[in-house]
């Protein structure tokens, strides 16, 4: 087999799982050692830096990096890393003064941002230093978009998500609150060099022809557009008896908002099975918690109306039955149809994107699902100016994501107004690897490996949460928790580095793995070397790290997916070759050209104009 090489970012990058997985790829392990020493600031700005938003993703993130987790290998549950992200965000210090600090010299360039959602924020964030005027239209009354007006406020405190925001327009954002932008055309006739599209999906699915759907209209609510009213304080109370129709995360918060606004028998109906729902599993627990029980296998069958209003609902009841493929169908049993009866329904099966404001003359090329033709690398459209991210660029997804796709668009920004490539001029990941060794057996980091459970988040008391739609439910990790938590962290940045010439094959790297994931072999194709591994390595998802060069001609072989990164081989070996290497990995941002010391030994980002990040 061909030798791994180690010299290429993206090797080490897959084996820190949680860091791969996050689309905006946050160096986690790196914050989470920073929690551990307690410098909180530190890791909140390592945070603000990849994913714009920690205090708010620290309580809403959909947490790609959980199920990644090294530690779910080993134990049943991973590190709580999203909850930890919180840690940092409520027990920093005064941020402000380490981020980019205006007025900053003006580069001529003005750029357009329509939807003041977390992918325009981003871009905004990121463009801002490098002297671009931009310019933030939303129909909204503050920034945020879907935060603000989809995320209840028990799971989000508007306070939290004000703070956040206000980091970006004070860096000299100029605002076009409550004000719609009906027209394209109108905003590329304003001479700007680029326009950004983040307006979200903000159209939910409905049922339009279920009977019963337009008879009982005043009772029937689409539920992004239900939770927006709730945000806005246009609603405030609703029907004893409420059925939401979904299966996921905007289902989950409508139940419980519809629980603090009067409903006292809410209960989910959902077509699937109850294992398949879309909602996340800590989504799912949190409604069950609050007694909202989650009905599966229904399909709504009609809206059931007695003299001119809704009084409940009926559905089919169905069973999944897959074929040899997996894929799911939803068979009816035969039993009578279900009657539950309801006050008020929230529709909350989907969302998609809603364009009417962009005319199709301009250059901006639809597909087949009304969905902008977006290049999924710079994130610009068939016109040269306008570029799309979030969800409006390929549908709903998460704010993690936005974040990702607004990283990237104001990468592509930044290019075509310096008249670049967008392509070929692209920033490469900046990357390093330090030897961690501080002595014989001594490591500067943390590397001991014990068995401890996840800690649990605590919550405030149900009987005060249900009567007070903003007083958050979980009261977060407490720094005395969150050290636990953070010690969990199997660190997996600290990277194990084999050096053959070094290497005398005694075997005792061997002998002292704790998942035996080490072995030396006769050389063969890697489907050969997997099955010869002391133990078979069979996840061909994770890569095997295969070094050549040594005296009796076999290879080293390692298992990347069960190693701990505990450091025993490099502390048993006799040569020193095996070492523990931090490995650093950030994704650029626009402007980037190198990386610079802040002057307590950590580096920054130094942009264009010469302010770290």
């Amino acid at each position: 087999m061909k030798p791994t090489d180690i010299n290429d970012p993206e090797y080490f990058h897959k084996v820190v799982d949680c860091q791969y997985a996050c689309p905006a790829h946050t160096p986690v392990p790196e914050y989470i050692r920073l929690i551990a020493e307690q410098r909180y600031s530190e890791a909140y700005m390592i945070n603000w830096d990849s994913n714009v938003f920690p205090g708010v993703l620290g309580r809403t993130c959909d947490r790609p990096c959980e199920p990644a987790c090294r530690r779910g290998r080993v134990e049943e549950e991973p590190v709580a890393i999203c909850r930890l992200k919180r840690v940092a965000a409520d027990n920093k210090g005064e941020v402000k003064v380490m981020m980019p600090q205006g007025p900053f010299p003006p580069n001529g360039k003005k750029v357009a941002l329509i939807g003041a959602g977390p992918a325009s924020l981003t871009v905004a964030r990121d463009l801002a230093p490098l002297g671009y005027e931009l310019h933030l239209y939303d129909e909204q009354k503050k920034g945020g978009g879907f935060m603000r007006s989809q995320i209840p406020a028990f799971r989000l405190p508007e306070t939290v998500l004000d703070e956040e925001v206000d980091y970006i327009l004070d860096l000299g954002i100029h605002t076009h609150f409550n004000q719609y932008v009906s027209s394209l055309k109108d905003v590329l006739e304003k001479d700007y060099d680029a326009i950004f599209v983040g307006t979200g999906a903000p159209r939910g699915r409905d049922l339009p022809k279920l009977p019963g759907r337009w008879e009982g209209a005043d009772n029937i609510h689409i539920g992004i557009n239900w939770l927006a009213s709730v945000a806005f304080e246009h609603v405030s109370k609703i029907g004893r008896r409420v059925i939401v129709l979904g299966g996921g995360n905007t289902a989950m918060d409508c139940c419980r908002t519809a629980r603090r606004l009067g409903g006292d028998d809410v209960k989910v109906i959902v077509r699937s099975p109850f294992a398949d729902m879309k909602a996340s599993p800590w989504e799912k627990e949190d409604a069950m918690h609050e007694d909202i029980p989650i009905i599966d296998n229904h399909v709504p069958k009609e809206f059931v109306i007695e003299n001119g209003r809704l009084v409940g609902m009926k559905f089919e009841k169905v069973k999944a039955v897959y074929d040899e493929k997996g894929k799911r169908s939803l068979v009816p049993t035969g039993e009578p149809d279900a009657f539950f009866e309801a006050d008020d329904v929230l529709v909350a099966i989907g969302q998609e994107n809603a364009f009417p404001w962009i005319e199709r003359d301009l250059g901006v090329e639809f597909d087949e699902w009304e969905m902008p033709v977006v290049d999924k690398k710079t994130f610009r459209s068939t016109h040269a100016k306008v570029f799309f991210g979030g969800d409006a660029a390929f549908g709903p997804e998460n704010v993690i994501t936005a974040v990702a796709h607004g990283h990237q668009a104001a990468i592509s920004i930044d290019l075509l107004c310096q008249g670049k490539d967008l392509v070929t001029e692209r920033l490469h990941p900046h990357v390093n690897l330090v030897s961690q060794k501080m002595g014989i057996h001594e490591w500067a980091y943390d590397s001991s490996v014990v068995a401890d459970r996840r800690y649990a988040v605590p919550q405030a008391d149900k009987q005060v949460t249900l009567t007070n739609r903003k007083q958050e439910v979980e009261l977060g990790f407490d720094q005395a928790a969150g050290y636990k938590e953070a010690m969990r962290c199997l660190n997996c940045d600290v990277q194990t580095v084999f050096s053959a010439p070094k290497c005398i094959e005694c075997d005792a790297c061997v002998d002292i793995c704790p998942t035996s994931c080490i072995t030396f072999t006769a050389d063969g194709d890697e489907a050969d070397l997997r099955e010869r591994a002391k133990v078979p390595a069979l996840n061909l998802t994770q890569d095997i790290y295969v070094a050549d060069g040594l005296k009796t001609g076999r290879v080293m072989v390692k298992d990347e997916d069960v190693c701990l990164h505990c450091g025993l081989c490099a502390e048993r070996c006799p040569t020193a070759a095996w070492d523990m290497q931090k490995f650093w990995y950030n994704v650029t941002k626009a402007g980037s050209v190198k990386y610079g010391p802040n002057g307590n030994g950590s580096m920054v980002q130094i942009t264009r104009n010469g302010h770290g990040v």
